[in-house]
């Protein structure tokens, strides 16, 4: 019964932080006040934003505007509590990279991350590629190159086959990333109907945050903004 409290409570914390960047996305609002160190529930907001990732100085990037001191100590206190293992899944491995980068970009100090191996996703089936892409989706940015770009670039009718996959199992978490990645890359085919899809997905999943911040972001992404 523990752990299940443990569980409900992180997904609560996922869903409200992942409102406050929604939120900080259009403008309005601002996060909440982050709990002192070693606070009740700073553990719990750590693994939150350890969730979100790089998603967490989307907003601040896009709009190119300032961050909030604690959306700072956030980023660099998940980054300092979590660092990968030494046999980490690939998709750990990427996503902390893409937070240590965003954390650079966002306050310009520090060494450029390096990057993770890619190997492991050369060449997968447009299924799993999908899968994967789509736990990756705060990598998807317009002028962002990195070994996952670059697969999605070359494999944009497969991710296209995975977006209306996912949409036809209703995995709308899945969809919204895959989505996102769509809306940064050239030769889409426009019998997609990606702006209807995204509208289909925020209309069926959008009560879940993350859903709804990934096909925000696509929106705003498909636009033509450049980070």
């Amino acid at each position: 019964m523990k752990q299940s409290g443990t569980t409900a409570l992180l997904q609560g914390a996922v869903q409200d932080l992942a409102s406050s960047v929604v939120s900080d996305l259009h403008g309005g609002g601002h996060a909440p006040p982050a709990d002192p160190a070693g606070g009740p529930g700073r553990d719990l907001e750590l693994a939150a934003a350890r969730v979100l990732g790089a998603d967490l100085l989307m907003p601040a990037l896009l709009h190119r505007a300032p961050l909030t001191q604690d959306r700072i100590d956030l980023v660099t206190g998940t980054l300092d509590a979590f660092p990968p293992r030494p046999r980490a899944a690939p998709t750990l491995l990427w996503s902390h990279w893409a937070m240590a980068r965003a954390a650079r970009l966002a306050d310009a100090s520090g060494a450029a991350p390096e990057e993770p191996d890619a190997a492991w996703i050369d060449g997968v089936p447009w299924p799993f590629l999908t899968h994967q892409l789509a736990v990756l989706a705060p990598l998807a940015l317009p002028g962002l190159e990195c070994a996952p770009t670059r697969v999605a670039r070359d494999r944009t009718l497969d991710l296209a086959r995975g977006f209306v996959r996912a949409v036809r199992r209703r995995d709308w978490q899945q969809a919204a990333g895959a989505g996102r990645w769509l809306a940064t890359l050239e030769k889409v085919p426009d019998t997609l109907g990606l702006d209807a899809g995204l509208d289909f997905v925020e209309l069926m999943g959008g009560s879940d945050a993350r859903v709804l911040l990934q096909v925000r972001t696509a929106r705003l992404l498909g636009t033509g903004v450049l980070v």
